[in-house]
């Protein structure tokens, strides 16, 4: 029997929402194992289907830089959020972006590529940990494209023009005006940083996330006591808000509230005289995955009492 410990039991309620009592019972039920406690609360309809955000430690910056049909977007870390507003930290942030632009998004060119007669990227970065006395980190990077139309962006909490805390891409395929299609593109992003789906279509949905889905929906209508036939129209009603919940497309717009983004696409395709397709997103929020190592405040204070 694994031992289930205050910390583990704390991580299952930071990522589920349920209660200490409850996560201690269900990691008991499981043995220690974390996904399998979240699906055993899930079962038991004391966790919802997303996991809520990893609280994190990283600071830095997030930089978008797009140029019509082409975008790109970087997470740059360092060690606290005072770095965020040094100037020669954005500067340094934003030169990265439009390199990221050049390199298409490939993480390992961006980091060998040239900077600004500093050596490559990496090597400015080590001059600038130098510099600003903290450890700085390009974390990662991507690009998004389309054949025909507009990359729009959106940054969330910008501390500078293009880069802030949470940064999303958004591709649109048109023959459309372009300036109409780039103004949507930029509520469609917006939406995309509030929403925070996982997929763009309901097809793109990963099969074995679908399925460990399907099973907990199932298990959850089959404590109903009603008959398979009514059990299966039950886990169909309720994938389709799991649907609405991370799949882009199926999501309720937040712009109005109202219409589904699908249909929203739709709108704006009537409005340029020209399909649309929304064709992918990108989206990075600083620090998500990075755990924060959580002190004890009070031990502290007391030690240095102590010291």
């Amino acid at each position: 029997m694994a031992e289930i410990t205050a910390a583990l039991v704390k991580e299952l309620r930071d990522s589920t929402g349920a209660g200490m009592m409850d996560c201690k019972k269900a990691l008991t039920a499981v043995d220690g194992d974390m996904e399998a406690a979240v699906d055993w609360l899930r079962k038991a309809g004391m966790a919802s289907a997303a996991k809520k955000a990893s609280r994190v430690a990283a600071e830095g910056l997030v930089a978008v830089q797009t140029s019509g049909a082409s975008g790109a977007i970087v997470e740059i870390n360092a060690e606290t959020d005072f770095v965020a507003r040094n100037e020669q930290f954005q500067e340094f942030v934003g030169k990265v972006a439009h390199i990221a632009m050049e390199q298409g998004g490939d993480f390992g060119k961006i980091r060998n590529a040239p900077f600004d007669g500093a050596g490559t990227v990496d090597e400015a970065a080590k001059k600038l940990v130098a510099t600003i006395g903290e450890n700085i980190n390009l974390r990662r990077s991507e690009a998004l494209n389309v054949s025909n139309g507009v990359v729009a962006s959106y940054i969330h909490n910008a501390v500078m023009p293009d880069s802030g805390r949470i940064g999303v891409l958004v591709g649109l395929e048109s023959d459309g005006d372009k300036e109409k299609l780039m103004a949507a593109g930029r509520q469609l992003a917006m939406h995309v940083a509030a929403a925070a789906p996982q997929w763009t279509d309901i097809s793109e949905v990963d099969p074995t996330v679908l399925e460990r889905e399907r099973t907990i929906l199932a298990d959850q209508a089959k404590v109903s006591g009603k008959p398979d036939e009514i059990v299966e129209k039950m886990v169909e009603g309720r994938l389709r808000k799991f649907y609405e919940e991370v799949v882009l497309l199926e999501q309720i717009y937040v712009i109005d509230g109202e219409s589904k983004v699908r249909k929203a696409v739709e709108a704006l395709a009537t409005d340029i005289g020209a399909p649309v397709k929304l064709t992918g997103f990108v989206r990075f929020v600083l620090g998500e995955g990075i755990a924060r190592e959580e002190g004890d405040f009070a031990a502290e204070v007391a030690a240095v009492a102590k010291g």
